[in-house]
């Protein structure tokens, strides 16, 4: 990573990278370290200000101490031509007196017409590419198979396109062995449910059996009653008449 190494500052990087997506904002981030025993007070100027944040863009970074300055940029609705920008930031460093903090800070200390030693550091931004998907791995044509025909005007393959076909098949019918398990699988099925019709059909039978039988057994019981009751009957009339 490049480093601008001055008087006051050391700024790390010098190049502002912004992995770029669209419609998405992007930070990176600055490190200013303060190499003196002095008060130094920074300004961060860029030539897009509309397109960039800055925070903070004005600070104090005490002596011997480290100030983190985020930039961030926001967000593009379309891709700059061959991901190149123009766009430039500006560092600018000034000695300030001891205890100063950020509210003290006015733009005449950075003015080098009244005096001051103002330590200047250029940025530039760099757009990096978010990385790419790998493309699947193309599949290798077997030793010795002759190169793929084309179709003809009737819509029939050559005999490359009728191997290719044939593989299709294959691969969406499966393999042979697990075609012949399926069709075996198929007719012990087929003999189960034949077995099921032919079993429901007899117990059906058995019941019909069972009903016939059960009207036969009341009717002879209903006769029964009836005798009983007839000779019961008589019963009654010829004790009747001997008394």
């Amino acid at each position: 990573m490049m480093m601008s190494t001055g008087d006051l500052l050391n700024i790390e990087p010098v190049e502002l990278k912004f992995l770029f997506e669209l419609k998405k904002q992007i930070s990176c981030s600055l490190q200013l370290s303060n190499k003196t025993d002095s008060y130094v007070a920074f300004k961060v100027k860029t030539t897009n200000p509309r397109k960039y944040c800055v925070r903070p863009n004005t600070g104090v970074v005490l002596p011997q101490s480290t100030c983190e300055v985020i930039v961030t940029m926001q967000a593009q609705k379309e891709v700059p031509p061959d991901m190149q920008c123009k766009d430039k930031f500006l560092l600018q460093s000034v000695r300030v007196n001891d205890g100063a903090d950020a509210k003290e800070i006015t733009p005449e200390m950075f003015n080098k017409e009244a005096g001051h030693v103002v330590e200047e550091c250029k940025l530039r931004v760099v757009y990096v590419a978010p990385p790419q998907p790998q493309s699947p791995v193309p599949e290798s044509s077997e030793e010795g198979s002759s190169p793929r025909g084309s179709v003809t005007e009737n819509g029939n393959a050559n005999g490359s396109d009728s191997t290719t076909v044939m593989r299709g098949f294959t691969e969406r019918n499966g393999t042979p062995e697990k075609s012949a398990e399926a069709k075996a699988l198929m007719l012990r099925l087929t003999e189960e449910k034949n077995n099921a019709i032919q079993l429901n059909s007899k117990l059906r039978q058995e019941l019909d059996m069972l009903r016939r039988q059960s009207n036969k057994s009341r009717g002879n019981v209903s006769m029964i009653f009836v005798i009983l009751i007839g000779l019961l009957g008589l019963i009654m009339g010829y004790l009747l008449k001997k008394t």
